[in-house]
This record gives structure tokens, sequence and C-alpha cells, in this order.
């Protein structure tokens, strides 16, 4: 589904990745983690086709992302961590973004809105940070693209809305879709993804399924310890 090969990037004398190479397949949630300027989100924009490799290739569901072709923007959806939304309702922003997406669902949106609690007809910029990310990222699983990218999704969610936020995403995975939330925050996701990431130094150090961390262990993984003894290294 994705394809970095031998990937070098990074901005004027700042390099964040050198000799990067990786595969990621449908039917998986990937929690990428990193510290603060690892370059998680440069990996998910260069997915998307928004920032381009030095050296190397990339390939986004048999696609050139840097060409942003619409046979490949509507089968991805990017959720940034800053949560721009235009100024109108998440009603309207289903009716007017919605058309783009072939498998978008009117009905699933509204239901993630009301599991979220967030008003379908309140202006999105008069709602705070939290209400604007749960909108998108009720949007963003209603588009049911086969590629999901979420950067930082559970940052400005409270406690509650970070248990939805688990829920509804555990319930949109499928066999036929890949699903990589970037976060720094560990905790957020250690009952939600099976697949752990970890980009350092440029590359992805540590790669591993967490079902098979289980069955090799007597409790369940710690990956805030597991994170922080790779980092430290």
């Amino acid at each position: 589904m994705i394809q970095f090969n031998h990937v070098h990037f990074g901005y004027g004398a700042q390099k964040l990745f050198t000799e990067l190479s990786l595969n990621l397949e449908a039917g998986h949630i990937y929690g990428l983690l990193g510290k603060n300027g690892a370059g998680k989100t440069t990996l998910l924009k260069m997915m998307a086709g928004l920032v381009f490799p030095k050296v190397g290739t990339v390939v986004t569901l048999a696609h050139e992302p840097r060409k942003r072709q619409p046979s490949l923007m509507q089968q991805l959806y990017f959720v940034a961590e800053d949560a721009f939304v235009p100024d109108t309702t998440a009603r309207r922003l289903a009716d007017t973004y919605g058309v783009f997406y072939p498998l978008f669902d009117n009905a699933q949106f509204f239901n993630y809105l009301q599991q979220f609690g967030v008003n379908s007809d309140q202006k999105l910029e008069k709602v705070s940070f939290g209400q604007r990310k749960k909108a998108l990222i009720s949007f963003a699983l209603a588009t049911n693209v086969p590629l999901l990218l979420m950067d930082e999704p559970t940052n400005g969610l409270d406690i509650p809305s970070k248990s939805t936020f688990r829920k509804l995403v555990a319930g949109a995975a499928s066999d036929e879709r890949c699903i990589i939330i970037s976060t720094h925050q560990v905790r957020d996701l250690e009952s939600l993804i099976d697949t752990v990431l970890v980009l350092h130094n440029g590359k992805i150090t540590y790669r591993e399924d967490l079902n098979v961390l289980a069955e090799e262990s007597t409790s369940q993984p710690d990956l805030e310890a597991l994170f922080q003894d790779i980092i430290q290294k």
C-alpha cells in the first residue's frame, strides 16, 4: 500500500531522513511514535504528496503522491494536527467536501458527531479547538478511504473524547484499510494500534506487531516504557 525506498529528506541543513525504507500494508492500525521534531508529520505529508523526497521514491496506493492525482486523493485523507476548518458548520462541511470521496457516508458522519457530542449546525470557527478536531476526525472516518493518516489526533481532546476516538477508530478499521496515527503521547494509543513504528534519528528504528509482543510476554506490552527505552539508546 505504501513504500518508501531509500528516502533522504531534510529542511536546509537539518537532515530528517537518511536511507529510510518502509513498507506499510492494509489491515493495520499503525502507531507512528517519535519525539517532537523526529519527522513524524513530514513522513505523513510525504505519503500524501505534500512534501517530496530529496533522494529516493515514495509510492502510495500505486501512485506517485507528489503528482496529487485525483485518483489518489479520493483514496486518502490526512487529518492535520492544526485542525484547520473553513467558516462553516459540520453539516455544510459534509455537503461541500463529501462529494470528493466516493465512499463518503453521511449517516456515519452524523453518528460520529453525535458520539463525540458535536453540534452539526454550529459554526466550527465558533467552537473550541477540541470540537473542531472531533468534527474533522468524524469526517475523516466517514470518507471510508483505504488510507487514513492522522497527525497527533488526540491533541486537544479531553479524556472521555480520547476514549470515544479509540472506539470509533477501532470500529472503522478493516482488512482493506490502512490507518496510520502519529503521536508522542504513547498512552493515548496503547489499546488501539496493532503495530508500532518508532521514528528516531532519521530511520524507523523499531517495528513490531503488538500481538506478537503480547504472545511473547506474560503481561500487556508497556508502550511508554518501550518507547523511552528505544529513544534513549
